[in-house]
């Protein structure tokens, strides 16, 4: 589309102003919460509504068995009572349980830890595990991933590595890997599984590479379950059954695990998710921690000292409503993973809408199976990169986020989340991909 061009489904002249008052200098380079803003202030411009697809928020109702444990808990008066940093007795111990049923692991209840969401439970994480030792002063991300890990890292003036995986898929993942770790300065390495941006999963062969060579180099593995039990493409529902959720703790005993309450359970407003540490190294001593903390223990520096200077204990009765709902889970009585599937179905409609008008996906397969329908997507069209793309949609009435900042090397690409989007919308999105592929075909 020529620039001149002002025929666009949002008006041209608008959008263009509202770029320019948002003192951007590139939406497409700007953060998931600069993109938010801007389109929120071209909507109220406009008053017409975007197909947005930048934020990673539910787009379901939460879990109803939460909300009414929350409220019995606060009828009793807990509101005014500080709970315990390390969480509440039967939190602890339905995680414990959770984790078991759900991906057959065994971690002591003590090691199950409330934080508020994954990331408070990365950052603390970072900071600990980033002081037991001198000499392993670097964390390493698997990229693509979720741009605030980051930032957490930036703001806490730590040392990281990364590199895009696209291109390590399978047994090429080990010498990658090895080629890292053998420098002998990475503590620990973080990825999410399922992807967050790309919604690739890691196969098992891929997670034993990983597990092995943390074991080889004593590198601790933070796997971000955020998207936890979606990958649409198994059954993982049924507590104590296989096929389970897939997990690095398998072949290693050196893991911490963040598992998010947002997406999921669609409990994201109420900010509680668990940091789920491995028993051998929650009771692992390193001297080093004296330094900064009371103990050398890892597991009583991390509660006691990491996450007592964060916070005073994770809302009390959002504590309640995550252990009534991994209760529920872990009995049968709740199929959480039923409750979320349609976020599958959409992906499956919305990515044949961008295939048909020109579009192609990016991260599209797991080794050599086909990449899962979910939470999001990854596209690109011919021509642009990520960011020049993202910046064209926005006067077609589409948000989405560029791979660039996810630490993706393929700048071609666009994160999509399909949560927001309601299937009222298709038709319109339609209408907008045809358009825009009208206007930039060659």
């Amino acid at each position: 589309m020529n620039t001149t061009t002002k025929n666009t489904p949002i008006d041209f002249q608008m959008v263009t102003r509202k770029i320019k008052d948002s003192k951007l200098e590139s939406p497409g380079r700007a953060s998931i919460r600069e993109i938010k803003k801007l389109i929120d202030d071209i909507e109220k411009a406009t008053g017409e509504k975007f197909v947005r697809m930048e934020m990673g928020v539910p787009g379901l109702p939460p879990t109803r068995i939460g909300i009414e444990a929350e409220i019995e808990a606060l009828k009793t008066g807990i509101a005014a009572i500080y709970p315990d940093i390390y969480g509440i007795p039967q939190l602890k111990t339905e995680t414990s349980r959770f984790v078991k049923l759900f991906m057959d692991i065994d971690v002591s209840p003590e090691g199950c830890i409330p934080t508020c969401g994954s990331m408070m439970g990365s950052l603390a994480a970072f900071m600990t595990i980033n002081r037991c030792n001198s000499e392993k002063d670097t964390t390493l991300l698997i990229d693509p991933g979720f741009p605030v890990h980051r930032q957490q890292l930036k703001v806490l003036n730590q040392k990281m590595v990364s590199f895009d995986v696209y291109n390590y898929r399978g047994n090429k993942l080990k010498d990658k890997l090895e080629s890292i770790l053998s420098k002998g300065n990475i503590s620990c390495l973080l990825y999410s599984n399922p992807n967050n941006p790309s919604w690739i999963c890691f196969t098992e062969t891929e997670l034993k590479i990983i597990g092995d060579l943390c074991n080889k180099y004593d590198v601790i593995a933070i796997e971000d379950l955020a998207y936890f039990a979606m990958d649409f493409r198994r059954d993982l529902s049924k507590p104590g059954e296989p096929p389970y959720q897939p997990t690095v703790a398998k072949y290693t005993n050196n893991y911490i695990l963040t598992i998010s309450s947002s997406k999921v359970f669609s409990y994201a407003g109420q900010r509680i998710g668990m940091l789920v540490i491995s028993d051998e190294i929650f009771n692992r001593s390193y001297p080093e921690l004296k330094k900064y903390y009371a103990r050398d223990l890892f597991g009583h520096s991390i509660i006691f000292g990491t996450i007592y200077a964060l916070s005073a204990g994770i809302t009390h009765s959002t504590q309640y409503a995550l252990a009534a709902i991994f209760k529920a889970a872990n009995d049968g009585k709740l199929n959480f993973v039923e409750e979320v599937k349609e976020y599958g179905e959409k992906a499956h409609i919305m990515k044949n809408l961008f295939v048909n008008n020109g579009f192609k996906i990016v991260y599209d397969k797991d080794e050599d199976e086909p990449i899962a329908d979910g939470f999001y997507f990854t596209f690109s069209y011919p021509g642009f990169t990520g960011e020049e793309l993202l910046n064209k949609l926005l006067y077609y009435g589409i948000s989405a986020i560029s791979l660039a900042i996810t630490g993706s090397e393929r700048l071609e690409g666009i994160r999509a989340c399909v949560s927001l989007v309601k299937r009222e919308q298709f038709k319109d999105l339609e209408y907008r991909l045809k358009k825009f592929h009208e206007d930039h075909k060659n």
